[in-house]
């Protein structure tokens, strides 16, 4: 929990000697990760900056373990982890990941027995997005000013399940929802769309999403037509839930930890360490230090 500045202080080494001596020893510890006994992946991205963009992750559903970090944001990222994921002989069942055709066809393509399973989190991500584009879309077309006051200030309300709506704020969001029909039926079908994962069979499943497919088509609203397009065609991804339920709620706790590690560092210079860092992760306990 503390930086290689205060180790350097509190040691009376130099700040390159502390780091040198942390990257010798993640390196030893590191420098080859056990890939046979895994079974359930997680495949995500995370954006570090203009200068470093972005690296793919890929972590091992049942531990929380980081197993391989990758350059870029597309299925090239993965090369070198195929490679040793099929020399290592381990029998994957399923992937979660979110709807990214680039990472989708990489895994059908490496692991053709895997379940692809689209997680839940960026679907309602994507659903959030369509419901925010839609926001702006009618603060423009807002016929008087108080109207387009109280929908362009719902931007975060609209976020919210309306079970943890803050009681303060909930009166404001529904005087918005009242001014604007589209904006009620679009946060209504969002809403309804999250108790799709409350299913529980894969037949149950795909009839509510299907009944919900055509509501949004039934709406005339653009963004919910096509996010009923978006959902009929990863379907079967959205449906695997109901075999593996599983989610990436692993992998958004690991993307908040590589945030607080990068606030306490300011930053890496050094990509090799950076790694090292990233794979030692789920041992270490990270807190911004003053």
């Amino acid at each position: 929990m503390m930086t290689i500045l205060d180790v350097a202080e509190l040691s009376g080494l130099c700040w390159d000697t502390v780091k040198e001596v942390v990257k010798e020893r993640l390196a030893k510890d590191y420098a080859h990760i056990r890939l046979k006994d895994l079974r359930r992946l997680a495949i995500d991205e995370i954006y570090l900056g203009r200068k470093k963009k972005y690296l793919t992750l890929v972590i091992d559903q049942e531990t929380g373990r980081i197993v391989w970090v990758g350059r870029g944001r597309a299925g090239e990222a993965l090369y070198g982890f195929w490679r040793r994921l099929k020399a290592s002989g381990a029998k994957i069942e399923a992937v979660a990941m979110d709807m990214s055709q680039a990472y989708a066809s990489t895994v059908a393509r490496h692991l053709p027995e895997a379940l692809i399973v689209f997680d839940r989190f960026h679907v309602m991500k994507l659903m959030n997005e369509k419901l925010d584009d839609l926001r702006r879309e009618l603060v423009q077309e807002a016929e008087n000013e108080d109207a387009k006051v109280a929908i362009k200030g719902t931007r975060w309300l609209l976020l919210y399940r309306r079970d943890n709506l803050p009681k303060s704020k909930a009166r404001e969001l529904e005087k918005a929802l009242e001014m604007n029909r589209p904006l009620a039926t679009a946060y209504l079908l969002k809403e309804e769309l999250a108790l799709a994962w409350e299913q529980d069979s894969w037949e149950a499943m795909a009839d509510f999403c299907c009944a919900w497919c055509q509501k949004a088509i039934a709406s005339g609203i653009d963004q919910l037509i096509r996010m009923a397009q978006s959902l009929t065609d990863h379907a079967e991804g959205l449906l695997s839930y109901t075999v593996t339920q599983m989610t990436n709620g692993r992998m958004e706790g690991i993307n908040r930890k590589i945030k607080t590690l990068l606030r306490q560092v300011y930053g890496f210079r050094d990509d090799d360490f950076l790694r090292l860092k990233l794979y030692a992760l789920h041992e270490s306990k990270h807190k911004l230090v003053g």
